[in-house]
């Protein structure tokens, strides 16, 4: 349901934005099956920079400042290894369960915005992030439960707490580097900084890519510069707040197109702990705006 008062176009634009993201995982899982994850990261990297890049060229680009360019760097460093952790869990984990994990990201934003930002955190939010907690614990109990977390699972859960910490922190370079740079200019720089990060450790990871990796690879580029493009149209037509939830959207996409591509099944405790994480985020997110609601009454 539209939250009142919103426009369904970028509400749906959000939707849809997510939806492009969650089947770029899809096809992402597929090509680092074939690949691994270190080769099909910095491919999908430089694909996605290809075809963003022109864009950006056409529309005018001018050469960022000192210290814009030094946001862009400070983004695509946290960002390349935030997707390389990211896409070796989904290795290791199946889809909907490794999204369902990757929503503490939001909690975590949470005490790294009161270290690095200073700002107070309520115990609304604390509470809230305890519950979010909760819920990855009754994820990962339930593969316990049922003998399931075996050393591939332990790996992915690992990789994927890490890609949520630097998530997380990139959600605190991404405000500051929204305030100075345009949508293009911060995907083309986002793609193409992280793509050479990554390529620095070729001598060590790479694998010689074969051609059944390709036709994914090439549709996880288009996929991540949809999905980018369209929820940054969403963003810049309606409140950021009133467009968060969308991003929970993704569990249910996940979850289809695991089952689609990889027979994956969702199991009981993966919903459970998923309710729980999105009601910490949820809870997470009000806190603020009811404070400033009360303070302006």
């Amino acid at each position: 349901m539209v939250p009142s008062g919103l426009p369904l176009l970028p509400f749906a634009a959000a939707l849809m934005g997510v939806g492009f993201l969650s089947l770029m995982d899809a096809f992402m899982k597929e090509a680092a099956l074939l690949l691994g994850a270190y080769t099909a990261t910095v491919l999908r990297a430089f694909v996605g920079a290809g075809m963003i890049a022109p864009v950006w060229l056409a529309r005018g680009a001018r050469v960022p400042s000192g210290a814009v360019m030094k946001l862009h760097a400070e983004r695509g460093i946290v960002s390349a290894f935030m997707a390389l952790t990211f896409f070796y869990a989904i290795t290791k984990l199946p889809l909907a369960e490794a999204i369902a994990l990757s929503f503490i990201a939001p909690l975590v934003a949470l005490y790294l915005a009161r270290v690095l930002l200073g700002e107070t955190i309520s115990r609304a939010a604390m509470g809230a992030s305890l519950l979010g907690f909760s819920g990855t614990l009754v994820i990962v109990g339930g593969r316990i439960g049922t003998g399931r977390f075996d050393a591939d699972a332990m790996l992915g859960t690992a990789s994927l707490f890490v890609s949520a910490l630097l998530y997380a922190y990139n959600f605190i370079v991404l405000r500051r580097q929204a305030q100075v740079a345009g949508p293009l200019e911060i995907a083309t720089f986002h793609s193409g900084i992280g793509g050479l990060v990554l390529l620095t450790l070729a001598p060590f990871l790479w694998e010689a890519p074969s051609g059944e990796a390709l036709a994914p690879l090439l549709a996880a580029g288009a996929l991540t510069v949809a999905g980018s493009l369209s929820i940054a149209w969403a963003y810049a037509r309606a409140e950021a707040n009133a467009l968060v939830p969308t991003e929970y959207s993704g569990f249910v996409w996940a979850a289809i197109f695991g089952w689609a591509f990889f027979h994956e099944p969702v199991t009981w405790p993966t919903l459970a702990g998923t309710a729980l994480i999105v009601t910490g985020c949820w809870l997470a997110a009000r806190a603020p705006r009811e404070a400033a609601a009360a303070a302006a009454a």
